[in-house]
Order: structure tokens, then sequence, then C-alpha cells
């Protein structure tokens, strides 16, 4: 996503059918490079395992809310869709990619927009990624030390065991977090060398996962369930236009598009991309169906925007306390474990952003390290100093996300540069366009319409 001057490698034998770009991010670029001439390329495994933990984040949290919008059988038909119209966008961005030798996002931008393309896609990263991280941040915050941002107080995991101390607020916790987790793990170069804490942090969302399904079967048994709805409940034009929230939530949650080139350019042999994808979105639609309906299942109605906040009440079971502890901690560390695979493509683009004819990013160990202190520093005042996550995150889902996972690879497709795309191909194009705008235009009107009721001086 970087665009330097950068001399082209010899290519490996099963990578003959990779595009030799000068643009390429993040690999070796001659064999005297230090420390990167015995990587031989990433493996199917640990590839899958980065774009799951790029996909899986802190949207899984929300959906257990479209649910409680859209019923069961409309919401996981939506998941389905969704993941079908990711699959695509993808295919259509790396088959465009193969034809203009472009081996990133804003490469490929860059080629058939010029420079404002790039810089488009750029900023979008900026802010979809910054955004993400930021509510990352608040959310281990709000598990660990607490959060009182709704008016009530709930109380957070380290809280609940030691009591109210300074070294348990939520300033010093995250400071701690940051230090500690966040800056170790952001000082990797290669997106490959994250695939073991990508396989750790999947482990942990299916930690959550079983937990859920658990706790929601016990009370299944002893009948403490009502049956969940299966069909949303529109009585009005106002309902009818909530439905259309639920799609920058959806959005979100399949945002992977900013580091499907840095994994393309590191596997060993490119033509796993393509399954590496499908493997990746897969394995998160079924991780995503089951929180969904089980989420739903446990709270019904009473379910929150953050699902994770309905953990601090008593589940009405045996060992509720331990339980909601054990899901609330395991999602806190999953989310530590995505934050530097998320922050990858974000140090990358801002990179690119600032210095597009600097020297590889690699390479420049000043420039990469002011640039990934500065960002952490960004996100961490933000974390500290925005009480509330949900609006902005639908913001950020309605407006960069939608650009990166649809608007972006669809404009690509029909400004059709290198004569390749098919009618089929313009045809999805066009709906997935109207789709996003229109979708989310009304998602922006009702969560503005909502923010203004809430508040009734604004509309006297």
């Amino acid at each position: 996503m970087t665009i330097g001057n950068i001399p082209p490698k010899k290519e490996r034998k099963s990578r003959r059918t990779k595009p030799v770009d000068e643009n390429a991010p993040l690999l070796p670029k001659r064999q005297e490079d230090a420390g990167f001439d015995e990587f031989n390329g990433a493996s199917f495994t640990g590839a899958v395992f980065n774009l799951s933990t790029t996909i899986v984040g802190a949207g899984i949290m929300a959906l257990p809310a479209t649910m409680k919008v859209l019923g069961l059988v409309l919401g996981v038909a939506m998941i389905i869709f969704m993941a079908f119209l990711t699959e695509a966008s993808i295919e259509l961005l790396l088959r465009f990619s193969r034809a203009g030798k472009s081996a990133s996002y804003g490469g490929l931008m860059g080629d058939a927009f010029g420079k404002t393309g790039r810089i488009l896609l750029q900023a979008a990263v900026l802010v979809n990624n910054i955004g993400v991280l930021i509510v990352y941040m608040i959310i281990i915050g709000d598990v660990l030390s607490g959060t009182s941002s709704s008016g009530a107080h709930h109380t957070g995991v380290l809280e609940g065991w030691f009591g109210e101390h300074w070294w348990n607020a939520r300033a010093f916790v995250l400071l701690i977090t940051t230090l500690f987790i966040f800056s170790p793990l952001a000082c990797f170069k290669r997106i490959d060398s994250l695939s073991y804490t990508s396989a750790l942090s999947v482990a942990l969302a299916v930690v959550f996962l079983v937990i859920t399904v658990g706790i929601t079967i016990v009370k299944l048994i002893n009948g403490s369930i009502a049956m969940p709805r299966l069909m949303p409940d529109v009585t009005d034009m106002t309902s009818f236009w909530k439905l259309f929230t639920t799609v920058p939530v959806l959005v979100t949650a399949f945002i992977c598009h900013y580091n499907v080139h840095s994994i393309d350019n590191e596997l060993e042999d490119s033509t796993q991309i393509k399954p590496v994808v499908r493997t990746a979105l897969a394995l998160c639609s079924t991780v995503y169906i089951m929180t969904s309906i089980f989420g739903f299942l446990l709270f019904g109605d009473a379910t929150l925007d953050d699902v994770l906040a309905n953990f601090d009440m008593d589940l009405g079971i045996p060992y509720s306390s331990l339980l909601n502890d054990a899901v609330r901690v395991s999602y806190a560390a999953h989310l530590m474990l995505v934050f530097p695979i998320v922050f990858f493509p974000l140090r990358l683009n801002l990179d690119g952003l600032l210095f597009p004819s600097a020297q590889p990013f690699h390479q420049a160990n000043t420039r990469f390290a002011l640039i990934t202190i500065g960002l952490i520093t960004t996100i961490f005042l933000g974390a500290n100093f925005i009480p509330s996550i949900w609006d902005a995150f639908q913001f950020t889902g309605a407006t960069a996300a939608v650009c990166l996972g649809f608007i972006f690879p669809a404009s690509i497709t029909l400004r059709n540069r290198h004569n390749i795309a098919t009618k089929r191909d313009k045809i999805l194009c066009i709906f997935m366009i109207v789709l996003a705008v229109f979708s989310n235009a009304v998602a922006i009107y009702s969560d503005a319409y909502a923010l203004i009721k809430r508040n009734p001086s604004h509309s006297e």
C-alpha cells in the first residue's frame, strides 16, 4: 500500500503468477536485505488465520443486536448474503490487481483513478482503521475497568476481582496494555509474523462462542428462554427504516479488503489466495451465525448493542459470575491480538500518504518507529477521551468501511481500465454501489433521527 520506487526481486518458482510491482509493500527486494532473505513465504494456514483475525473483530459483538432488529431468519440470511458479496468484491480486487500488476489496494486504486484514487483509498483506510482500533481499546477498557458511559456503572473484571484501586483505573489499564501488548506486537514488519497470535485470537473468539452456546443450551433445557422472534417486527415506517441501520454493522463485520494484498504478497503460492479468502469467510460466517443465534437466544429483546455488556448480569445458572468473567476476559484478549492485524495496514497506508516516494518502509527504521509511535498515541488518546463507541462505530461502517468493501472495488471494475470486466461483473457492481449508497444513507438518516428524538431540545 505504500508507494515507493522498489527494485523487483527474483521470483520464487512457486510464485510465477505473481505480478511484479514496484510498489509491493514489505517484501524482500534484494538478497542482501538482512533478515528478509530467509523468509520463503507464508503458509495457507497462517494466511487463513491472519485474514480471519482481520474479519472477526469488535463487529461480532453487535451481531446479536442485528438479530433483534431483523429477526433470526432474515438476520442469518443477511450474514450469508454479506459473506458472498464480500467474496465477490475481493475476487474483483484480485483479478484487476493481476491485470494491472498491482500488489497493493492503493496501487490498484492508483492504476484505475490515478493519484486521487490512491489518496482516497489511503484516507478511507485511515478513517476506518483508526476508528476500529479506538473501538477495540474502549471495549478492552470497558471489560477490564468498567464503564459509566451509559449512565449506569457497569463493573469491570478487575474492579470486580480486586475492588477500586488506582492501578485498575481505566486510563492506567489502557496505558499498561498499550505499552506491553500493543506496542511490541505493532513492531513486526511482516504480517506473517503475526500468524501465531492470529491463531490464538481466533481460538479465543471460539472460546467466547463455546461458552455462550453452552450457557444458552443449559437455559433452553431448564426452560428459561423464550422463543426468539424469527422475522422483523415492522409496525410503522420508523421500524421499517430501522432495518437499514443493521447494514453498516454487517458491512463492518466483514471488512478485510485492506489486508488481502499484504497477505497475498507473502503467500508461498500466490494461487492459494482465493481458497484462503473463501476458507476465512466460511470460518468467520460460521462463527458469526452461531454467535448471532445463541446471543439473541440468550438475551432476547434485552440484547444490547454490545452483547458483551450483557455479561455483567446474573445469568440464572450455576457459576454465572465465573462464566461472565470467562466470556469477557476471553474476548478482551481476542481484541488485544486483533489490534496488530488491523494496525498493520493502517501504518502502511499512512506512510504511503505522507511519504509516497520515500525508500521502502522496512528499511527506514526511524520513519517506521515514528509513524508507529504517533498512531498508537493517537489511538490511546482517542480511547481515553471518546466516551461512547457505537454511534461512531456505525458512522465508520456507513462511510469508510462501505467504500473499502464495496464502492471502491465496484468503481475499479466499472472503470475497467484493462477491459476484463464482464457484463455480469458490471451488473453486480452497479448493484453493490446502489445497495451501499442507499442503505447507508438511510442508516445515517435513521441514526440522526433517533439521536434527535433522544434529545428533544434540538427538535423544539
